[in-house]
C-alpha cells in the first residue's frame, strides 16, 4: 500500500539507502581478484547518481542513513554528503571522530578492519 503512488526513482532511491543503512562493509569499487561489486557498493552508486537530479530528496535520506546507520552506512552517508554540503559532511565527520565502533573495508583484494573514528579521522585530514 506504501508503493502506490509513488515515482519509481522514489522506491529505487528507498531501497539502496535500506542497503546503506544496513552495511556492514565499506567498498567503493570492486572488490576480490573478480573486482566484483557489492550489492552495498551498487546501493552507494545508486544514491550518488540519484544526486544529480533529485539533491534534495538524496540529502533527507542521508540524514536518515547517518541517523540510523551502521557504522560502514554513516561512512558511506559522510562521504556522499561532501558532495551535497561540505561543511555538513566536515561537521559530521568531526562528530564521527571519537566513534569506536568497527567495520569491514575493502580495497581491491585488501580487507581490512577499521572504527569509524579513525576513518573519519583519515577523510577529515584529506580534505
Amino acid at each position: 500500500m506504501f508503493g502506490i503512488g509513488r515515482k519509481t526513482w522514489e522506491r529505487e532511491l528507498g531501497a539502496a539507502v535500506d542497503e546503506l543503512v544496513a552495511a556492514d562493509t565499506l567498498a567503493f569499487g570492486g572488490v576480490g581478484i573478480a573486482g566484483t561489486l557489492l550489492p552495498v557498493t551498487e546501493a552507494y552508486e545508486r544514491v550518488s547518481a540519484a544526486l544529480d537530479d533529485h539533491p534534495e530528496e538524496v540529502r533527507r535520506q542521508l540524514d536518515r542513513v547517518l541517523a540510523d546507520g551502521t557504522p560502514a552506512g554513516r561512512a558511506y552517508a559522510a562521504t556522499l554528503l561532501e558532495r551535497v554540503d561540505p561543511a555538513a559532511a566536515r561537521a559530521t565527520w568531526t562528530s564521527l571522530r571519537d566513534d569506536p565502533s568497527e567495520f569491514t573495508t575493502f580495497v581491491g583484494c585488501v580487507m581490512d578492519r577499521e572504527t569509524l573514528g579513525t576513518y573519519a579521522s583519515r577523510r577529515l585530514a584529506a580534505a
